[in-house]
C-alpha cells in the first residue's frame, strides 16, 4: 500500500537523534548538520512537559543531558526551555522541527503517554501528516495514537508485531518473489489494520529470514542504531530498506560508495 512517508528511493538513511555523534543528540546543530549533508529523514523522540508541550528529548529524566534533576514531564515548558543540552543547546519543540524543514521527514518515537494526545494537534498545525512515522516501544501507546490521529499516518510495528514476524512461517516463492501463505496473510491483514508499514528493529533482529518475512508481509525494515561501516554494509547487503545511525557522515559515505545515496530535494 502506498504511504507518502516511504515514497523515497531505498535504502533510506535516518539521522538518529539528528546524528548524535556529530552534535549533541536531538539538538538544532545535530539536525541542521544532517539536513546540510542531504538527509531526507531525521529520527527523534517526543516527551511532554507538564503543561502540554511536545519536546524532542529521549530520556525520562533530565540529568544525563542537561544536569537538571527530575523527569521532564514534571517541568513546565518555560523551565525546560531554559535548560541546555551539553551546557549549550536548547531542547527543541517537535512542532518547531517540523516547521524548520518542510521537505524533511521525521521518525517520531513516542516516549510517554502524556505526549500522545499532543501529537495530533502538532500535526494539524504543521500539516505534516505525510512527513511523519510514529513509532514506540509500547504497543499500547501506538494503539492510542492511532485512535487519536484523524488522518492516516505511517506507523511502525509494535514490539508484539515484530515478535510475530520473527515467528511467522517463511513465505512461499512465486516467480522469484516472496508470496505470503495463509498463516502470514492473517498477520498481514492485522498489520494493515494497524496501519503498520515498517518494522524498525535492532541489528540483532534484522536477520536475513526476518527481512525476507517482513518484505513478504509488505513491511519495510529499518535497522537501528548502526554506527560502524561494516555493519551498515552488512545490513544493506541483507536487503534492509533503511539504516538509522548516529554517524551521519559515515552512512552517507557508505551509500555514496554503493551509489545508493538519495539526498533530500534541493540538497
Amino acid at each position: 500500500m502506498y504511504v507518502a512517508f516511504l515514497d523515497h528511493p531505498r535504502p533510506i538513511a535516518f539521522a538518529h537523534r539528528g546524528g548524535a555523534i556529530r552534535g549533541p543528540e536531538n539538538t538544532w546543530p545535530a539536525f541542521a548538520h544532517a539536513v546540510k549533508l542531504g538527509y531526507a529523514y531525521l529520527e527523534t523522540d517526543a516527551r511532554a512537559t507538564s503543561d502540554g508541550k511536545l519536546m524532542a528529548f529521549h530520556d525520562r529524566n533530565l540529568e544525563r543531558l542537561t544536569g537538571a534533576e527530575g523527569p521532564i514531564n514534571l517541568k513546565r515548558y518555560r523551565e525546560v526551555a531554559a535548560l541546555r543540552v551539553a551546557g549549550a543547546e536548547p531542547i527543541p519543540l517537535i512542532e518547531d522541527l517540523l516547521g524548520a524543514w518542510p521537505d524533511v521527514r521525521f521518525n517520531i518515537d513516542l516516549k510517554d503517554e502524556a505526549g500522545i494526545p499532543l501529537l495530533p494537534e502538532v500535526l494539524r498545525r504543521t500539516g505534516a501528516w505525510d512527513r511523519v512515522c510514529v513509532t514506540s516501544f509500547s504497543g499500547a501507546r501506538l494503539r492510542i495514537a492511532r485512535k487519536l490521529l484523524d488522518r492516516p499516518v505511517c506507523m511502525a510495528t509494535s514490539p508484539a508485531a515484530v515478535a510475530a514476524v520473527r515467528c511467522s512461517i517463511g513465505p512461499a516463492w512465486t516467480r522469484g518473489r516472496p508470496q505470503p501463505g495463509p498463516p502470514t496473510q492473517l498477520l498481514a491483514r492485522r498489520l494493515s489494520r494497524a496501519e503498520a508499514r515498517c518494522a524498525q528493529v535492532p541489528g540483532r533482529v534484522a536477520t536475513e529470514p526476518f527481512i525476507r518475512r517482513a518484505h513478504a508481509l509488505g513491511l519495510d525494515v529499518h535497522v537501528w542504531t548502526i554506527n560502524d561501516r561494516a555493519g551498515m554494509t552488512r545490513f544493506l547487503d541483507l536487503g534492509a530498506d533503511g539504516i538509522m545511525t548516529d554517524d551521519v557522515e559515515a552512512l552517507r559515505e557508505v551509500l555514496i560508495e554503493r551509489r545508493q545515496w538519495y539526498p533530500r530535494t534541493g540538497a
